[in-house]
């Protein structure tokens, strides 16, 4: 007897499913969303184009079985696949890439930035803060008084220039300490110096305008000015600072400057009052800006911290900008900028469209640590250690470093030794780094002229023994 075949199609059916799908997914994680997972692994094989358009996926069945899923996680995988339009449903038919994906080249899925890792900083860096137990358990307590009964200012958004209370408390210590001349609501908090650069420059500088730049300068600063399209003149430091007549030879209608003039980064020297009345007068005279970049002044070791150039000001072109930083930890990112009145709100602008306002987390504890005397307390605290640190690495150099050239500075972080004879500084700094050192190469500051060689290092954040093993390797390095 013959057996009829009933099947209204007697072709065999297509395997639209192929076999070896399974090997262009990677293993999944043993914990964790598995789901999304597998969600990312099926996404990225369709983008690449690995899993062409039309083409059927497996039954959620098949893929739990193979990868040890529960359904349920398959299922909502899937689901995540039709609702971003990568794969359409078909009843009774089954799952299928859609016909219309965005595709990527397979590489661009690999050509990430590498990892900024936190690396120990080597002895004699820069950038370093004193790590002060004392100070770090008072500020504990007073953020964890904040936290304990959160405020609103937590739960809404607020002030593009930031608490008031921290900005009266600022404006207070800044006026006291620093001679500024200002009110709360001229200031502007920031995550640093750096972003307070960055939003006066978006909002004083437009592209091609030209602007004065101290040379040698702090790299940062001029990474800012190129990268806001400005013209940049590198105005010559000699002992007396940055020299106006010389800034208004090479372009007297700069349309701003950037200084550090109480402690010139790197060289260290001071803006002396000749040089400082002049520069307010060219601004006055240009209706200029003068960015006053008072990063390290709490750290004067021969008298009090020198008056700041805004203090100086009649005429409202001085911004000045600060930072907690240097004196308290990087990792606190508050600083803050000194706006003049004419440029707040084009300031507070550039502020909101990048930025809607700073962070409210460590504004209290930070007011109280100001108002309730902790500040000062600490400033005294680290400011002699700083010193002492200062004092051990010029012993250091003086004995083991015979080609350098110390000069001791009377305010900041950082020194800077003249090479005498020896060189590039640029070849000593890659051999230090090799040896554990953390130099940096002097001639890689200047942006014009002739470059001078030496080094510069730092002496803050380092123990005495980690600073004096630092110059025996450097010694042994410049021999």
């Amino acid at each position: 007897m013959t057996l009829v075949d009933k099947r209204t199609n007697p072709i065999k059916k297509i395997q639209t499913n192929q076999p070896d799908w399974s090997a262009l997914i990677p293993v999944l994680p043993g914990e964790g969303p598995r789901s999304r997972e597998l969600y990312a692994a099926l996404r990225r094989l369709i983008e690449t184009g690995a899993l062409a358009a039309g083409a059927k996926l497996p039954t959620t069945r098949d893929l739990a079985r193979r990868f040890g899923l529960s359904r349920s996680a398959a299922v909502a995988c899937f689901e995540m696949l039709i609702s971003e339009g990568f794969a359409t449903a078909k009843v009774g038919a089954g799952t299928f890439v859609a016909a219309d994906v965005p595709r990527l080249p397979a590489a661009r899925l690999s050509e990430h930035p590498p990892e900024i890792g936190v690396v120990p900083s080597l002895p004699c860096g820069i950038g370093v803060a004193v790590s002060d137990p004392r100070t770090l358990n008072i500020f504990r307590i007073l953020l964890s008084r904040h936290l304990a009964r959160p405020g609103p200012e937590h739960f809404r958004y607020g002030d593009p220039r930031g608490g008031i209370a921290l900005r009266t408390a600022i404006a207070t210590y800044l006026r006291t300490a620093r001679g500024v001349r200002c009110d709360a609501g001229q200031i502007v908090l920031t995550s640093g110096t750096q972003q307070g650069l960055d939003v006066l420059m978006r909002a004083a500088i437009r592209p091609g305008d030209a602007v004065w730049l101290e040379n040698p300068c702090y790299p940062m600063a001029h990474a800012a000015l190129a990268g806001s399209g400005a013209r940049v003149f590198g105005v010559p430091v000699d002992g007396e600072g940055l020299d106006p007549e010389i800034g208004e030879a090479l372009c007297p209608g700069a349309r701003a400057a950037y200084v550090t003039p109480s402690h010139q980064y790197p060289l260290g020297v001071t803006m002396t009052m000749r040089r400082r009345l002049a520069l307010l007068d060219w601004a006055r005279r240009n209706n200029a800006w003068i960015i006053e970049d008072d990063y390290d002044s709490e750290f004067r070791y021969a008298g009090p911290p020198l008056t700041s150039l805004q203090g100086m000001d009649g005429s409202g072109r001085v911004a000045y900008l600060g930072t907690f930083s240097k004196v308290l930890f990087p990792g606190l990112r508050i600083g803050y900028a000194v706006v003049p009145e004419a440029l707040l709100d084009a300031v507070l602008a550039v502020r909101m469209r990048s930025d809607r306002y700073p962070s409210t987390l460590a504004e209290g504890a930070l007011t109280d640590l100001l108002n309730e005397g902790h500040f000062a307390a600490h400033l005294r605290r680290v400011r002699r250690r700083v010193q002492a640190s200062r004092d051990v690495l010029v012993a250091g150099l003086k004995a083991h470093c015979e080609s350098l050239d110390v000069t001791v500075p009377e305010q900041g972080l950082h020194l800077v030794a003249a090479l005498k004879g020896a060189g590039p500084d640029t070849e000593i700094v890659e051999a230090a780094k090799a040896a554990g050192v953390g130099a940096r190469a002097l001639s890689a500051m200047f942006i014009s002229g002739s470059p001078r060689q030496g080094l510069v290092l730092g002496f803050s954040g380092f123990s005495d023994e980690e600073l004096l093993a630092a110059t025996v390797r450097l010694g042994g390095v410049m021999r």
